[in-house]
């Protein structure tokens, strides 16, 4: 169940999803109050799990990556140990930087990053067609991304 939330939480949940770099000062005076109490409820906030952490969100093409592609992955086994085994192995792919478990025709939704077409299409040959398990494997390419920001809506 979703903890109760007041105005001055919503705005405060808003403005760090804005600026996590916001001192506790300009915190305050975005919702209105004194340093101390804004700093004990961003720390109730965070011990709530409400806030579950604090991140820099980095530019793939500054990084040199060019392609974004979206993999749908189907399993040939469903067992709860071979979906585990599975997962904790995609834990360690760095390329991998998003992994959804989902209905419908395919079981995991993957988002890959890599630097060119070349690469990726090594990347599915040598890493995930290797994956124990996978029957099927189909990619999707982004053209470009529309929205970048992964910001989760504040409940009115």
């Amino acid at each position: 169940m979703p903890l109760s939330l007041d105005r001055t939480d919503k705005a405060l949940l808003d403005a760090l999803q804005g600026n996590a770099r916001l001192t506790v000062a300009e915190l305050a005076e975005r919702v209105s109050l004194t340093t101390s109490p804004c700093w004990r409820r961003v720390k109730n906030l965070e011990d709530s799990g409400l806030i579950s952490g604090y991140q820099a969100i980095l530019s793939p093409k500054a990084l040199g990556y060019g392609v974004t592609a979206f993999v749908s992955i189907m399993m040939d086994t469903h067992s709860k140990e071979i979906a585990r085994a599975f997962e904790q192995r995609l834990l360690n792919i760095p390329e991998i930087v998003a992994c959804h478990n989902v209905s419908g025709r395919y079981d995991f939704l993957l988002e890959v990053v890599a630097r060119d077409l070349e690469s990726f299409g090594e990347f599915a040959r040598e890493v995930l067609q290797t994956l124990p398990c996978v029957k099927e494997i189909y990619s999707s390419f982004s053209y470009k991304s529309v929205r970048p920001l992964r910001v989760i809506p504040v409940p009115a």
